[in-house]
């Protein structure tokens, strides 16, 4: 007797069909709590033999059933919610729920889709910090965007103060003096109101020099609005809010780095010139166990950088990305080439950087990208070997594969 439980999940509840021997004996819905969990837990015990559990991946909807499925050790097929698509198209002449779930269960014995791999749960616990360190980033755009506009208003010359306009000691100074009449008080106030409340101690040089030039700073503009405008409080909100979104960006950075010291990833990706702690724990948490792909051309899939073509006729296409993968791992890996670009020129030998010099010298084009992509491929080729055999990177070793 070959049994298979098909799930349609949603939000709040999802839609089982149980089929055996092909035909759908039992339809019922259960609900995302222990007592839905419950139910179908009393169905799956009722088979001698653990039956096919298949259900499409539905973002933070279906972890909880992920969950309970792997506290209770029950092997089950994990869809793509793309391949699910393609694979139920010609079988939704009406689709609902009801009917998502009878298809998936009855294409199994037809597909007879391989078992998930599950992975260590501080993979997904990974991944979950690395996409607030994302959100993060994207707050501190748009912080720093609006600040800018604020400061147009109050104070724009106060931007050339530093070098730079995102340094946390930047943001505190912006923070204590919002408007340009603000710095006019006298050299001796400022210093010291300055000194008083940076995070960093200032050296008294450097205090002077930039004092000093807050004061012209403050001689030279013109704001739009007076100091008792209510803008005034608008960019100290936002100043204050990028130095305490900063820190929450720095400590997730190192909580990332202390949780994936122990994992066998951690020391092999370090050994790839050009990869900084950043990259690494990004690459872990976004890539997560590499052992769950068979080839690298997976890997690459799973990424979205695999080729396609559109060949018609006597046209033939160049091939180009797919971008269906996870665009957070493309990102890292496209920077993490300009990275290993830049080490080489140090002295950090790396396979990859001689093929991608190679390939920019020899190319009639200007443009680098696609070089890149071809150098992200390489990359996670030799990613996924190392990991699969258990080995650090070395360049002899590496330049003669």
């Amino acid at each position: 007797m070959h049994a298979v439980i098909g799930i349609d999940v949603s939000k709040a509840t999802s839609q089982v069909a149980v089929a055996v021997d092909g035909k759908v004996v039992q339809n019922f819905k259960i609900t995302h709590d222990v007592f839905g969990f419950n139910q179908l837990n009393t169905v799956i015990m009722q088979f001698n033999t653990f039956p096919d559990i298949v259900f499409e991946a539905t973002g933070v909807y279906s972890r909880r059933l992920k969950t309970f499925l792997e506290a209770h050790n029950y092997p089950y097929t994990y869809l793509n919610p793309l391949t699910a698509k393609k694979q139920l198209d010609q079988l939704r002449p009406n689709k609902n729920d009801l009917n998502d779930a009878k298809h998936l269960a009855e294409t199994q014995f037809i597909l007879k889709r391989a078992k998930s791999y599950v992975q260590n749960p501080i993979y997904i616990e990974l991944q979950d910090m690395s996409r607030f360190y994302q959100q993060l980033n994207h707050d501190i755009v748009s912080a720093k965007n609006r600040l800018h506009r604020l400061l147009q208003l109050t104070f724009p010359e106060i931007e050339t103060l530093f070098s730079t306009t995102d340094s946390q000691q930047y943001w505190e100074i912006v923070s204590l003096i919002p408007h340009a009449t603000m710095a006019k008080h006298s050299r001796q106030t400022l210093s010291d109101t300055i000194q008083s409340s940076v995070s960093r101690q200032i050296g008294v040089a450097r205090l002077t020099r930039l004092v000093d030039k807050l004061v012209a700073l403050g001689s030279l503009s013109a704001p739009a609005v007076a100091v008792a405008s209510y803008n005034v409080t608008e960019v100290r909100y936002y100043a204050q809010r990028l130095i305490a979104l900063s820190q929450s960006k720095a400590n997730v950075l190192a909580t990332m780095v202390d949780q994936t010291k122990d994992l066998p990833e951690y020391d092999i990706y370090q050994s790839i010139p050009g990869f900084s702690d950043k990259t690494v724990v990004s690459l872990i948490a976004e890539l997560g166990d590499l052992h769950r792909f068979a080839t690298s051309n997976k890997l690459n899939a799973f990424v979205g950088i695999d080729l396609r073509f559109n060949d018609s006729g006597d046209y033939k296409s160049s091939g180009f990305i797919t971008k269906r993968g996870n665009t957070i791992a493309r990102k890292v890996l496209f920077k993490a080439i300009s990275n290993i670009a830049s080490t080489a020129t140090y002295g950090h030998q790396n396979h990859i950087n001689d093929w991608y010099q190679k390939k920019k010298q020899s190319s009639m084009s200007k443009g680098t990208k696609k070089i890149a992509i071809g150098a992200m491929s390489r990359l996670l080729r030799t990613m996924h070997y190392l990991v699969l055999n258990n080995q650090l990177y070395d360049y002899d070793t590496a330049s003669k594969r």
